[in-house]
């Protein structure tokens, strides 16, 4: 595909890398796809098992790339002489997969796995090449090319990939996903191993049939030192049927890192069985739910009591290390806990928590969110679970027998489910249609809100659903709510600050959940179906409750949270906290950084928060009225806020003498963000319309309805410094509109999931970052070219409980910034004796 050289980088100081397409090959529209594909998808991933890519541009008509210049020979050259020991193969193979699992994770897929693209280091660390074959999975529209393979390349018009290392998906010429990946990594793994290819043949047309029909040599006829456990990997990653592989990259990681550190020999993992092959290689899970009690602290004394509460409510905490646990459920044997929980950033992973092993263990499914736990030990869970908020993911709802089996995927965008009391199905809380939907069974909505739904639980009897209803979207704020199963839902309790937990009583009388006027005091309240309230256990800190046992003991977590708010200012190295009480957040910096305006949610403030405007000196903070900000004008005497009403209003504040002015609504439902445009005389705001999706609306500050400027289907909207366009989202990824109305074109080079920060001063450029992602890095992207620049990376430098980083606010010299972290450390307890 192209020609690599080695060069210079005199601005760093560093020899570099640089791939070019030819001249010739620059005509060809299908090589240069490819060729910009690579350098998009290689650019997305930062990975210790991936080349870095540096920079991507066009020289003289020719586009090239800039990677980190490696030392070292290719996986080919490495094997050329002969096999592997079991021990280096198996190493090599770890750090494969280990680079799959974040390319997949990130939605791609390699598709040309081979040992030439696979680079062994001087250090024996392993790095893989050229993502020019790669699948962008989640922006991919064209169909797959098919023909006949070639060695030497990949011409136009054949299949994509490498012959000899293509999966069977790939020689039928139809769509290749992670598990082709696996299958091309089982066959660099036995050629490691056996010092020969895994499928041989005199022509294409033969090796395609025995890709497709034969078994690859036993490998202890080659190798008497493979052991028959390392064996059967091999062959589970060499399945004809991609659902009979292992199914990520995770997995194949797993049972390798099994074996790693030990004689390879010797060593005899998990066996498959015929039934086996069909399920994902999760060791870990065999015996979770037969053994161990939930409260190992509790069998070692760790028992606090609280005389100075009715009824003697006593806490044995469970975990002790510093962690953010999202959800927590009691196996049916009373005994075994289950929960999810992060160290650092927001990737969760299932744990448990056994009297014979204190420490909670890892199930070894990264990414996985625990749902719920049916009275038959089935599991429901999110894989591929993605943080959004207060606790809230989404994902690909998955079942996962308690006997150590693999998750069977159910449904794809779900964010919450429960079981029915009999454990036969399954309550969804999903997104449809710009929607939250509660369905039971799927398919059958029982409530719906424009704001969103969370904490569905079954009560007892199986008759009713319990829940939170949040009015605005990702404001936890909101009311307890239960449904039956004909639809009829019953607010059970409203008017509050914030609340995350919910259960049900043991007799099912009452519903209990979590709420407080701030996170610092969440308290357990309680309230029937006739809507009678009451306190069941007050708290000097954050409590949550996560289960209820039939017996009456709870899952608890006590979590203390709190979030900053760093500003690094103009000319300036080192960042400052300029939070103010316990929530302070989104940050605007005014033009010259001496002021930043922000909101203080703290619940003492009142229920629609306090916009607030402070010195960067540090100096007293001055609450200018109710709300959350949108923007601060460019000579600092306006800010622009969206209250948190009901209905919503935009106000533009003084921020000196004066009154404020609240902007006429129209047909804007609510307000999602609001900006002003450069000269201050109008504003952007975006929301949903009645009836119709979220788009974004030109207003001028002295009056007049708000005009509409983008179509629905389009939010977060900034105006561009010459103030004739606007970059706003969309489904399908960022678009820019002309500020008076008109078609929108594209960012280009720019991938699914990134989020503006806004646009470069001069115009020609914007900055994205990646949603909820921590640490955060901010990048430019050209809107001729789509060529893409690293900015910073943004981040406290310590991220152990660190969940969310708000998107940052950027000076105009695009290196000062404010933004806001949060940061949650939780602690499980088995709670008895409440009442």
């Amino acid at each position: 595909m192209g020609e690599v050289y080695r060069a210079r980088d005199e601005r760093l100081k560093r020899d570099v890398a640089v791939k070019v397409l030819p001249d010739s090959y620059s005509q060809d529209a299908d090589r240069l796809r490819r060729f910009e594909r690579e350098a998009q998808a290689a650019g997305a991933l930062n990975h210790p098992n991936i080349t870095a890519v540096y920079d991507v541009g066009t020289h003289d008509g020719a586009p090239y790339v800039v990677t980190e210049l490696l030392e070292g020979e290719t996986l080919s050259s490495a094997i050329a002489g002969g096999r592997l020991s079991p021990r280096k193969a198996i190493d090599y193979g770890l750090q494969i997969a280990h680079g799959l699992e974040a390319a997949h994770d990130k939605g791609i897929i390699h598709r040309d796995l081979k040992p030439e693209n696979l680079f062994v280091l001087k250090d024996g660390r392993v790095k893989i090449l050229d993502f020019g074959l790669a699948k962008l999975t989640h922006n991919e529209s064209t169909p797959e090319v098919t023909g006949m393979p070639t060695y030497g390349g990949t011409e136009p018009g054949v299949v994509l990939g490498s012959l000899g290392y293509m999966s069977p998906e790939q020689v039928k010429g139809k769509p290749a996903d992670a598990r082709s990946d696996i299958f091309s990594l089982g066959a660099i793994l036995h050629e490691m191993l056996s010092g020969h290819r895994a499928f041989r043949g005199e022509s294409a047309a033969e090796m395609m049939s025995a890709i497709l029909r034969e078994e690859p040599p036993e490998l202890s006829t080659t190798n008497q030192n493979v052991s028959p456990g390392l064996e059967r990997i091999v062959r589970h990653c060499l399945e004809k049927s991609p659902g009979q592989r292992f199914q990520s990259a995770h997995d194949v990681a797993f049972a390798l890192e099994a074996l790693s550190g030990l004689s390879a020999s010797t060593v005899e993992p998990i066996s498959f069985s015929r039934e086996e092959r069909r399920r994902r290689l999760l060791p870990a899970l065999v015996a979770v739910l037969l053994a161990g009690a939930a409260a190992a602290a509790y069998l070692a004394g760790r028992r606090v009591e609280s005389a100075s509460r009715p009824g003697g409510a006593s806490f044995a905490q469970m975990t002790s290390r510093q962690q953010t646990i999202f959800s927590a459920r009691f196996a049916p044997d009373g005994r075994t806990t289950l929960y999810s929980a992060a160290v650092e950033g927001n990737t969760p992973e299932i744990f448990t928590v056994r009297p014979d092993f204190p420490q909670g263990k890892s199930l070894g499914l990264r990414g996985a969110h625990l749902l719920s736990v049916s009275s038959k030990g089935e599991i429901a869970l999110l894989t591929g679970a993605r943080y959004i908020s207060h606790n809230v993911f989404q994902g690909t709802l998955a079942r996962m027998p308690p006997d150590g089996g693999a998750p069977r995927d159910v449904l794809e965008n779900v964010r919450e489910a429960d079981w029915s009391p009999d454990g036969s199905a399954l309550a969804v809380i999903r997104e449809v249609g710009g929607k939250d939907h509660l369905e039971f069974p799927i398919g059958k909505v029982l409530c719906e809100t424009g704001g969103y739904l969370s904490d569905a639980r079954f009560s007892p009897r199986g008759d009713r659903i319990a829940f939170f209803e949040h009015p605005v979207r990702w404001d936890d704020r909101g009311r307890v709510a239960a449904v039956d199963l004909q639809g009829n839902k019953t607010v059970l309790a409203d008017g509050f600050w914030g609340e995350e937990g919910l259960a049900w009583s043991a007799d099912g009388q009452e519903v209990l959940f979590s709420a407080g006027k701030s996170f610092s005091d969440f308290s357990v309240l309680a309230v029937t179906l006739s809507g009678r309230r009451r306190t069941v256990l007050a708290s000097a800190g954050g409590l949550t409750i996560r289960d209820v046992r039939p017996d009456g003991r709870w899952l608890a977590t006590r979590d203390d949270v709190m979030q900053g708010m760093p500003v690094l200012l103009p000319g300036q190295t080192a960042e400052h906290d300029l939070s103010w009480l316990d929530l302070s957040d989104h940050p605007v910096l005014s033009a010259d950084g001496s002021a930043v305006l922000f909101t203080e949610e703290s619940g003492s403030l009142g229920g629609n928060y306090a916009l607030c405007l402070r010195r960067t000196d540090g100096s007293p903070v001055v609450r200018l009225g109710d709300g959350m900000p949108g923007d601060l004008s460019r000579d600092e005497k306006w800010a622009l806020a969206i209250v948190p009403a009901s209905p919503q209003q935009l106000v533009i504040y003084p921020t000196g003498a004066g009154e404020a002015r609240h902007l006429e609504r129209g047909a804007i439902e609510s307000y999602e963000s609001a900006r002003f445009f450069p000269d201050g005389r109008s504003v952007l705001a975006c929301g949903p319309e009645s009836g119709h999706g979220s788009r974004c609306w030109r207003q001028e500050v002295d009056g007049g309805e708000p005009k509409a400027v983008t179509p629905p289907g389009t939010t977060q909207g900034f105006p561009s410094p010459d103030a004739r366009q606007v970059l706003v989202q969309a489904a399908g990824g960022l678009v820019v509109y002309p500020a008076n109305g008109g078609e929108g074109r594209p960012v280009p080079g720019t991938t699914p999931g990134e989020l503006a920060v806004g646009w470069s001063r001069d115009g020609d450029s914007i900055l994205v970052c990646r949603g909820n992602e921590v640490p955060l890095r901010i990048v430019r992207v050209a809107l001729s070219s789509g060529r893409r620049e690293p900015v910073r990376t943004i981040g406290p430098s310590d991220l152990s409980g660190v969940t969310s980083l708000g998107v940052p606010f950027l000076g105009d010299d695009e290196k000062s910034y404010a933004y806001v972290y949060s940061k949650t450390v939780s602690h499980l307890f088995l709670v008895e004796g409440a009442r």
